[in-house]
């Protein structure tokens, strides 16, 4: 059948000999169309096999970066969002300062007016007793010149023209009295012009807390869908998230000293309005989101290699073994960089593990580098998040070169993709 194959073969592949000559002999090797064939073949697929696997790199390298921007792009879009949203807030808040510092200087002007013509109405009413009081006296003037007509040309002769008093009398009272009605008047129009211009202010002042409450709501809703994720990251990677949040407080809990006298209300406690109690409820928010975000900075949630590399196993049970971490290939030295603040615990070589480090960080956890070609930290060293701290390497239980990654929490090993995908969550 061999040499069927073969006579079939040469038409393509004719048969080839392969001299080898030395001195004083010479030998041939007979490379017949199934060998040839066979060669061709190998070479084709080993070629065909690294360009897919080399096409694979790429594509996972160019989709890695391209997520990576997206989500720093939506991160830097939402920041910007929520300063807007709070630069417009305190806006909302001056304006409606203003306008209430507004609504007090009409309110005095409308007092002063009322004061005004309360003392114009007063001034009237003195001039009418006054006015009333000359009619008697003329009336009584009458009757007692009727009465005494015959010493009237004696009287006349003797003594000033009572008229005549009477007379200026009255031009001064109705002066006074025309006087006090123009000023009732004038104060009558300028009380109506400032009732208008508070019935103004209070409706500016009703729009601005309108739009405040408005921008209220926003933020509110803004900072609880921010919420969310960050949450979500620590039942991600088995963690409670109200337990770090008390553990993260007891590290950042100290406070000052009032430095003013204690003041006291006369109101005694007054309920809280519904927009203090957002803007109450919007500060929690904030300092819950703040305290995540000082709790994600002690998790080692980076990438320990940024360089190209080929993910070759992952976290389970593996050739019937448990694989307590996750295996990164690539080239020996390979920067191996930090995944989290923390402190070396270990740096040397460990059995099967070869050159291994082990950095502890806050919250429990710890990470370690194994089968390392070169460590570059000590033991007791401060290392940050992003540092270099060695080169990939094939030391110890090892078939090539590559990273064996390890999470634990609290002494238990956990799958170090779930810190890597929460990292790309919330960035």
């Amino acid at each position: 059948m061999m040499d069927r194959l073969n006579a079939s073969l040469a038409k393509w592949l004719p048969e080839q000999r392969l001299f080898l000559r030395s001195d004083d002999s010479a030998r041939y090797i007979r490379l017949r169309p199934v060998t040839q064939l066979a060669g061709i073949s190998g070479i084709t697929l080993v070629f065909g096999w690294t360009l897919v696997a080399s096409s694979f790199l790429v594509i996972d390298a160019i989709s890695t970066g391209q997520s990576r921007d997206s989500i720093q792009q939506g991160n830097i879009a939402f920041e910007e969002r929520l300063t807007q949203l709070q630069a417009e807030r305190d806006a909302r808040a001056a304006e409606a300062l203003a306008a209430q510092a507004r609504f007090n200087a009409a309110l005095d002007q409308v007092s002063s007016m009322q004061s005004q013509l309360m003392a114009s109405e007063e001034r009237r009413r003195e001039v009418e007793k006054g006015l009333s009081t000359v009619q008697a006296t003329l009336r009584d003037s009458a009757a007692e010149r009727l009465t005494v007509t015959a010493d009237a040309a004696d009287a006349d002769a003797q003594t000033p023209d009572r008229s005549a008093e009477f007379s200026v009398a009255l031009d001064i009272l109705s002066g006074e009295l025309r006087q006090a009605a123009d000023q009732r008047h004038s104060a009558v129009e300028e009380a109506e012009a400032a009732r208008l211009a508070a019935q103004e202010l209070t409706a500016e002042r009703d729009q601005i807390l309108a739009r405040n409450d408005e921008i209220l709501s926003q933020l509110e809703s803004a900072v609880t869908v921010s919420v969310a994720p960050l949450d979500q990251v620590f039942r991600n990677v088995g963690m409670n998230p109200d337990d770090v949040l008390r553990t993260i407080r007891r590290g950042y809990s100290g406070q000052g000293g009032p430095l003013t006298p204690m003041a006291y209300s006369s109101r005694g406690n007054a309920a809280l309005t519904d927009t203090e109690e957002k803007a109450r409820q919007i500060i929690v928010t904030l300092d819950q989101m703040n305290t995540y975000r000082i709790a994600m900075e002690k998790l080692p949630l980076a990438m320990p290699v940024t360089a190209n590399f080929r993910f070759t196993s992952g976290f389970g049970r593996r050739w019937g073994r448990m694989h307590e971490g996750i295996d990164m290939a690539g080239p020996v030295g390979t920067p191996i960089y930090a995944t989290g603040d923390g402190v070396v615990t270990y740096a040397g070589r460990m059995g099967a593990y070869g050159n291994l480090i082990k950095i502890r960080h806050e919250l429990g956890t710890e990470t370690r580098y194994a089968h390392l070609h070169r460590i570059g930290v000590k033991v007791g060293q401060r290392v940050s998040q992003g540092e270099r701290i060695g080169d990939m390497g094939n030391t110890g239980r090892s078939t090539g070169p590559h990273l064996h990654y390890e999470v634990r929490m609290n002494g238990r090993a956990v799958d170090p993709m779930s810190f890597i995908k929460a990292a790309e969550n919330v960035q």
